[in-house]
């Protein structure tokens, strides 16, 4: 497992093998999927724009928690075949809720209900994998992220994919720790052999799952990011935990993880220290878009709850009674 700083900058020093001419293709399926709940305009609008791909995937999986969360109607208008999952709330839950329809040579492309893709994206994650027999899991390159602003609308979202449509060109790979939750793809391989999933002792929103994730499949591939696979994360506000229940996340998370090993130390304890820092800093003047005042509140309660030794990830559940 690369599980340091040292190990990723020596996968930087190797090259990346490429599948000789002429061998069968690696992929199977391409699987797209994406996990939902409470945000079902955003969702239609999103997949509105899935058609105009220029390779359809295979599949598209819907994960959500009730009818509600999806328009029947936007379904009859994919080019693809789609399967419904519903079941409980959490993005754990409901990302593993995919992984049990994968077979051994699929490529599960998750991106967020808010994520706009360039139209080659899909095209690109395939010939990706196929190309590189050593990659197990690949992330793009977010032309523009609402998630630290106040967010972008879809039109927004289009037109800035339009403003760096020449830009899409070929890149070479790069090593990265993790896989960005919006937009990460992986190769079901080692999905299926070891019955990787994702951490359901993250519950809700479950912050840095997609650290986790990407640091369990790493023990069998590597993990890239490439700027040939663009997209814009639009940010979309609605429907996402409350500033208390992130706020406890933020230091519960990173050092479950870090005991778990899937985090480094260093790592773990920099993004605690820059988000209590933050909050501390942006309380007095918070952004209209961010609930300091509850994110600091969650944070207190979590470094109580260390200093008890209580510190629990699945607490965050408790606040909801």
């Amino acid at each position: 497992m690369y599980n340091n700083v040292t190990e990723i900058q020596q996968i930087e020093k190797n090259a990346t093998p490429v599948m000789p001419a002429g061998q069968a293709d690696r992929v199977g399926r391409v699987i797209m999927a994406i996990a939902t709940t409470g945000r079902r305009e955003v969702l239609t609008k999103t997949l509105a724009e899935l058609p105009l791909q220029t390779l359809q995937p295979d599949l598209l999986v819907l994960s959500i928690t009730g009818e509600s969360d999806i328009d029947r109607s936007v379904l009859e208008k994919m080019r693809c075949p789609v399967k419904v999952r519903i079941g409980s709330k959490g993005a754990c839950h409901q990302r593993n809720r995919v992984l049990e329809l994968v077979q051994p040579k699929d490529v599960v492309v998750f991106t967020d209900d808010d994520f706009l893709m360039s139209s080659t994206y899909l095209e690109r994650i395939k010939a990706l994998f196929n190309r590189h027999p050593d990659v197990v899991m690949a992330t793009g390159k977010v032309l523009a992220d609402g998630i630290s602003g106040p967010g972008y609308s879809h039109a927004q979202g289009l037109e800035i994919l339009d403003r760096n449509a020449d830009d899409h060109i070929e890149q070479p790979l790069r090593p990265t720790y993790n896989g960005y939750g919006c937009n990460m793809a992986f190769y079901t391989g080692p999905v299926v052999e070891h019955g990787l999933r994702f951490d359901e002792s993250l519950p809700l929103y479950a912050w840095l799952e997609d650290v986790d994730f990407s640091r369990q499949i790493a023990r069998y591939g590597q993990v890239v990011r490439s700027d040939a696979l663009a997209g814009v994360h639009l940010g979309t506000k609605g429907g996402r935990t409350n500033g208390k229940t992130f706020g406890y996340s933020q230091i519960s998370n990173p050092l479950y993880l870090m005991k778990k090993g899937t985090m480094i130390p260093k790592r773990a304890l920099s993004i605690i220290a820059r988000n209590l820092l933050a909050n501390i800093v942006k309380t007095f003047r918070p952004e209209p878009w961010v609930d300091r005042r509850g994110r600091l509140y969650g944070n207190l309660l979590g470094v109580m709850d260390l200093a008890r030794g209580r510190l629990d990830p699945e607490k965050v559940l408790e606040f909801r009674k």
